[in-house]
């Protein structure tokens, strides 16, 4: 029993992610125009047929590009919060606009989609849990601290997409603005790889065998030291780096390993 993942895109300039069981498929975000993400869904060999729907994480553009155009061009529902929908700006057809709430399962066929709160500048963010033959893939992404609602989501995964955003000493060394380095580094902002490192390993369980790094910043980061540093650490657990320039593999993630449903890993953590 399976599920079938990839990033389309990954990082500031776009953040796509595809999660599909054999009958259905959704998007994580849509943040590519609507003709790169039906080109880069074509040079995987992905059958849009299979997509059912969009969640949507919160608003920034780089999440949201492509929302509008796609969801009217394939008729696609959008998950959205209210609060996230008003703050986007964008106009979506009233029939094709989905509300959700934090820890209320959304079904899509056999998939079940949880989103979860977390904490990052933006009106109302949240990430995603996508369940479906006993696998869970996670996507945990522009989150500018671990709170309990990550920590624990985190632990139930079988892969998952984790945020590497910034080196600490090239973004303290670069050439941003000193505000824009408070704002990424802050508790809104982005994970930086020591803070997603210590996730990782505090938190991960046996069964996780993919961990894709992404959202990694052009100019505060690199893939090859991002990849370098979790691998020292990984076990094993296989370390990817989800690309900003082109789509990832297509990759198949089975339920085989521990069994995280156990009641210690599924207790729904605190309000912040």
């Amino acid at each position: 029993m399976s599920l079938f993942t990839a990033a389309l895109a990954s990082g500031s300039n776009g953040n796509c992610y595809y999660i599909a069981n054999d009958n259905e498929a959704v998007l994580i975000d849509a943040g590519i125009s609507c003709k790169e993400i039906e080109m880069r869904m074509r040079a995987l060999s992905l059958s849009m047929q299979k997509l059912k729907a969009i969640f949507i994480s919160h608003e920034h553009i780089d999440h949201i590009k492509g929302v509008e155009v796609f969801s009217r061009k394939h008729q696609l529902p959008v998950y959205i919060t209210p609060k996230t929908l008003t703050n986007s700006r964008f106009k979506l057809d009233a029939n094709l606009s989905v509300p959700f709430v934090p820890y209320q399962s959304v079904e899509v066929g056999a998939l079940s989609i949880t989103a979860f709160p977390k904490y990052h500048d933006a009106i109302d963010p949240h990430s995603f849990i996508v369940q479906g033959n006993n696998v869970n893939i996670g996507v945990f992404t522009d989150i500018g601290e671990c709170c309990n609602h990550v920590t624990t989501q985190f632990a139930k995964c079988h892969a998952a997409f984790l945020e590497t955003n910034y080196d600490e000493q090239m973004l303290e060394n670069g050439r941003y603005p000193y505000h824009l380095k408070k704002r990424i580094s802050g508790m809104h902002g982005h994970l930086s790889n020591t803070q997603a490192l210590e996730l990782f390993v505090t938190h991960r369980t046996p069964a996780l065998q993919y961990l894709f790094l992404s959202h990694l910043s052009k100019d505060n980061n690199c893939p090859t030291l991002a990849h370098e540093l979790f691998s020292m650490h990984s076990s094993e657990t296989e370390i990817v780096v989800a690309s900003r320039y082109e789509p990832t593999k297509v990759y198949k993630i089975s339920g085989q390993g521990v069994d995280i449903s156990k009641p210690e890993l599924l207790v729904q953590s605190s309000l912040f």
